[in-house]
């Protein structure tokens, strides 16, 4: 194959590390310190407050469909009280914050309708005030929220800046490599355990001891998209796995049914289909990729291309490829892990569809289930099923990597 497209396994691509030439990034110490927020006003007009330990800088746009104003910052470290911004007031349905990227935090406003940003500033801290994030809000019509929308939109995203610097590809190393995806991160939490445990985490802790274990087998190299909390819009990441040619692309999350939806349980392994293969499945992929949008990322600046990767899917190739290695690896997962009734699903995942890299998205379990919560916040649970992840990994790699041994030593007789 020209493009060795059979290993490509995609494990989604976020570097932890600075490019060439760049600022070592500050300690944490040295971040602002958000400490309170707090919302006043009416339908008509809301401010909303943000105290900070200091003063920064900061940008606010508005985004459409669903209706959200982002402010994005400097990195701040968010010591607001529990459960801040889970109830609104006024135009603000409900508001959440994160990291998303090195050195950048953002704050997403969820509004009841369209709205205006009348004026952003931030005052310093006097008289023993703290400094303070003002954020004042009027509500308009779909047509002016649209127009604002659309100047806002023509600004570069610097995420956008960060992947197009960093997604070089390293020559010179023949081993296949392995992109492993820690769903969610920064200002995305995914799901939610009732006692607490968030989605972003769990998989984070999961994927960095699948990355050790796969690098000590000395045969493949391994980028991870995040090895922080932080977020990763989900085209960055299939981006970011093509410009590095990669061999297999695995996305690891976990998922969480509400009460009224009965129970689930055990692990599950999704390919890329147009048609999901049940409505659980379909469900899943239409809140995984919602992911975007809870970060403020505006899906619809996206670029045409996008599109043409929608159609190159048909490329029956790597779709086989991708089926392939997910049964092997539900036939590994079989002696490590509980797994789900119906272990092999498949629906339309944004993150698995690179036309050209083998990708496959692994539920490790339900959050929502006691016996799963406990097994996924277990290290030897960890440990037993990232083995026969490796396993897998092995079992789908081993035809290719051992024919070119396996010639030479036919020639040597």
């Amino acid at each position: 194959m020209a493009r060795n497209v059979g290993l490509s396994l995609i494990v989604a691509v976020a570097l932890g590390v600075l490019p060439a030439g760049g600022t070592p990034a500050a300690a944490p110490a040295s971040f602002p310190i958000a400490t309170d927020a707090r919302l006043a006003g009416d339908a008509g007009q809301t401010r909303f407050v943000v105290d900070l330990s200091k003063s920064i800088e900061m940008r606010a746009f508005t985004l459409a469909d669903p209706y959200r104003v982002v402010i994005d910052l400097p990195q701040v470290t968010f010591q607001l009280p529990p459960k801040a911004g889970e109830h609104g007031r006024g135009l603000v349905k409900a508001f959440r914050y994160g990291l998303v990227m090195p050195g950048g935090s953002r704050i997403v406003l969820d509004t009841a309708g369209p709205v205006r940003v009348e004026r952003a500033f931030v005052l310093d801290a006097t008289e023993g005030l703290p400094a303070r994030l003002v954020l004042d809000l009027a509500a308009v019509d779909r047509a002016t929220f649209l127009r604002a929308a659309a100047i806002d939109n023509r600004l570069p995203r610097e995420s956008q800046r960060r992947t197009e610097r960093d997604g070089v590809a390293s020559p010179g190393d023949p081993r296949p490599l392995v992109v492993v995806d820690p769903g969610h991160g920064g200002i995305d939490s995914g799901t939610r355990a009732a006692s607490g445990e968030l989605e972003k985490a769990i998989v984070l802790d999961f994927g960095l001891m699948l990355r050790d274990k796969l690098e000590q087998t000395g045969k493949y190299r391994v980028v991870m998209t995040r090895t922080d909390d932080r977020f990763i819009p989900l085209a960055d990441r299939v981006r970011l796995a093509r410009s590095r040619e990669a061999a297999l692309f695995i996305s690891i999350h976990c998922d969480a049914l509400a009460r009224r939806d009965g129970g689930a349980e055990g692990a599950t392994v999704y390919t890329l289909s147009e048609h999901a293969s049940d409505a659980e499945a379909a469900r899943l992929a239409e809140a995984e990729n919602k992911a975007d949008a809870i970060s403020g990322v505006d899906l619809s600046a996206e670029p045409d291309d996008i599109a043409d990767i929608l159609i190159d899917l048909a490329q029956r190739e790597t779709k086989n490829y991708s089926g392939q290695f997910a049964r092997t690896l539900v036939g590994e997962l079989k002696s490590a892990a509980r797994l789900h009734k119906h272990p092999l699903k498949s629906a339309g995942f944004r993150v698995l569809t690179a036309p050209d890299v083998p990708s496959v998205l692994l539920e490790l379990g339900y959050v929502s289930n006691r016996a799963d919560l406990k097994l996924m916040t277990s290290e030897a649970w960890r440990a037993k099923t990232t083995e026969s992840i490796v396993a897998a990994v092995n079992a789908f790699f081993h035809p290719r990597l051992a024919a070119p041994a396996e010639t030479a030593a036919g020639g040597a007789n």
